[in-house]
């Protein structure tokens, strides 16, 4: 080999293997760059919204500006607690966290949004929840309602953003401002892949916050990260969403929450299955019992008829730049009392009766989708003019 062909060598192939070998940068979310953000808060008095996934690195954010001297006065936790896991639509008290002793305020239930008294004496508001990026995923209402609250405080926010596992797409029918409820806040889709900090910008960008006051924002952006980066979360979000696979099915399975159909709960795989009493034996089943988190889960002790998407990421069925309406469709299709099938919360979770009317009227997942497609569009528009990420 001569001089030349190993120079040759040395400046292109070398790269090129090394690329091929090379592992991607692991995301570091905003908490982890607490350099960005622990000046914003010294000598100020700071309010936190928090949950179990309020991780930097191993040590809670709570715990870590505890002991940096940060004077904290007011923790809020949004559906399912601060430290700890209620159950989905478990009332969460007020009190005091136990390893700080700083009070805790509860955003769930009749108490969703800070009051003036909730903010008296606060200076700024901290925002950091690991959200799984699905519009009836309450945490992102949380949000709205917090921003709103700081925007007529004049306090301002800081959101420490993190990756969005279901980041990758958007879809989904827009949510009718006219059906607003804590499972649909603002006009996006179902999945509106856009990171809480994107999210937010969003809201307040747009005029959605209540009379279009703007808050006072600042995001501390992930590094490493693009809507394209597969995450996985190290800390499970919510009671019944213990793993990836749960994560990518919750969007599609979501639905049958408003069906007389269970997804699983009080089973070992919450979101990775679902079946009635009712459904034809195909040759598989489960039957729900009580558990921590599933507390008289649907089906309590009774075995239901369905479908395993267990496997569903080793079969190539997830993770998809789309929702899965054929198996909502296919079950009511063999559900034998179809008067039955639907329940009052369906319509609340889809943001209005279309989807249901579609639905019954005998539409497929094709014909549902078009009829998304004008407001998909206008949305991608939108998202762009929020995007922090590639």
């Amino acid at each position: 080999m001569n001089n030349l062909v190993k120079s040759l060598f040395i400046l292109v192939l070398i790269p090129l293997i090394s690329g091929c070998c090379a592992v991607a940068p692991k995301p570091i979310p905003g908490a982890e760059r607490i350099g960005l953000y622990l000046p914003m808060l010294k000598d100020r008095s700071v309010a936190v919204v928090a949950n179990q996934t309020s991780m930097v690195g191993k040590v809670h954010l709570v715990d870590r500006l505890k002991s940096q001297g940060i004077n904290i006065r007011l923790i809020f936790a949004p559906e399912h607690g601060f430290r700890e896991m209620a159950d989905a639509g478990q009332q969460i008290m007020d009190g005091k966290d136990q390893a700080t002793g700083i009070p805790v305020k509860s955003l769930y239930g009749d108490h969703l949004k800070p009051t003036l008294a909730d903010l008296t004496g606060i200076d700024v508001v901290v925002f950091d929840i690991q959200d799984v990026g699905v519009r009836f995923y309450t945490y992102i209402s949380t949000l709205h309602n917090v921003l709103e609250a700081c925007a007529e405080n004049k306090i301002p926010c800081i959101i420490l953003d993190r990756p969005n596992p279901n980041g990758f797409y958007f879809d989904g029918n827009i949510a009718d401002t006219s059906c607003r409820s804590f499972v649909g806040i603002d006009p996006v889709p179902v999945v509106y892949g856009l990171t809480t900090g994107e999210y937010a910008g969003m809201a307040t960008g747009e005029g959605w916050l209540r009379n279009g006051i703007k808050c006072d924002l600042t995001v501390i952006k992930c590094v490493n990260y693009t809507h394209a980066t597969p995450y996985e979360l190290p800390v499970r979000p919510s009671p019944n969403l213990p793993d990836q696979t749960s994560v990518y099915l919750y969007p599609s399975l979501c639905f049958f929450e408003g069906t007389n159909i269970s997804v699983g709960r009080g089973t070992p795989f919450p979101f990775q299955v679902y079946g009635s009493p009712s459904l034809p034996d195909t040759g598989f089943s489960f039957t729900p019992v009580s558990t921590q988190g599933a507390k008289n889960p649907p089906y309590e002790g009774i075995k239901c008829f369905g479908k395993d998407l267990r496997d569903a990421i080793k079969n190539k069925l997830i993770p998809v730049p789309h929702l899965n309406l054929e198996w909502l469709i296919e079950a009511y299709r063999e559900y034998p009392e179809k008067g039955k099938f639907f329940n009052s919360y369906f319509d609340v979770l889809a943001s209005g009766p279309t989807l249901r009317d579609q639905i019954q009227k005998g539409m497929t997942a094709d014909e549902i989708r078009a009829t998304w497609r004008e407001g998909l569009e206008k949305f991608k528009r939108l998202r762009e003019k929020y995007l922090l990420y590639k």
